[in-house]
């Protein structure tokens, strides 16, 4: 593997590009941070389009490659620095993992990214209420997992990467779009868990190098 420092693209307010923020801390891993404004559309750029085809943070460039897709990079992260493992050894609790990884990171998040919502306005509608609705129906399931499953955290007591995407979304449903929480105790009781580790505060949208307020 590289000797070369990790660089990571990232925007504070990408769901996507947290999970990944979230991984490196908690595995220890220290990287640059180049910062991609997704508000300004620097994404689009020719500049950063070579560097990402796909046009989206977050990038992590790391022993000699350049990874794009936050899940797919954690997994990466997770081969690669077993330390402080986000993936249980028991076969059945990873598949439990992976199952809320899915269900958060490939069901709930894309219909409420940035792309998907500019366009919902540009065609008319209401781009708050669209993610609200999303969400809600989303974390219906989760909860509902999590009444079988979790402890202090997604998947019993111990941080995984459940648990890595979790907080982001959660954040978006509270912060964003207005998400009644009382509906979901447990994904709120786990969230609250998580906004206690050093980890997951310091990956926090509110305390990156790029975080502007938001009105």
């Amino acid at each position: 593997m590289s000797n070369e420092k990790p660089i990571l693209y990232t925007f504070y307010r990408s769901s996507c590009a947290w999970r990944v923020r979230t991984c490196l801390n908690w595995k220890g891993i220290d990287c640059e941070h180049r910062y991609v404004s997704l508000y300004k559309g620097e994404q689009k750029e020719e500049k950063y389009s070579e560097v990402n085809p796909y046009k989206t943070v977050p990038t992590l460039k790391i022993d000699g490659l350049v990874l794009t897709q936050s899940i797919p990079i954690l997994e990466y992260l997770e081969e690669t620095r077993p330390d402080k493992p986000l993936l249980p050894k028991e076969p059945d609790k990873r598949a439990l993992v992976r199952t809320l990884v899915q269900a958060i990171a490939g069901d709930i998040q894309p219909i409420q990214n940035l792309r998907v919502l500019q366009q919902v306005e540009s065609l008319g509608g209401d781009k708050n209420e669209w993610s609200k609705h999303f969400v809600t129906i989303g974390f219906e399931g989760v909860e509902k997992q999590l009444e079988k499953t979790s402890g202090k955290y997604c998947v019993g007591d111990e941080v995984t990467l459940a648990d890595v995407c979790l907080l982001p979304q959660v954040y978006n449903a509270t912060m964003r779009f207005g998400v009644d929480m009382k509906k979901f105790p447990r994904i709120q009781l786990i969230a609250d868990n998580l906004n206690k580790l050093d980890a997951f505060k310091n990956a926090h949208p509110d305390n990156q190098g790029d975080y502007v307020k938001k009105s």
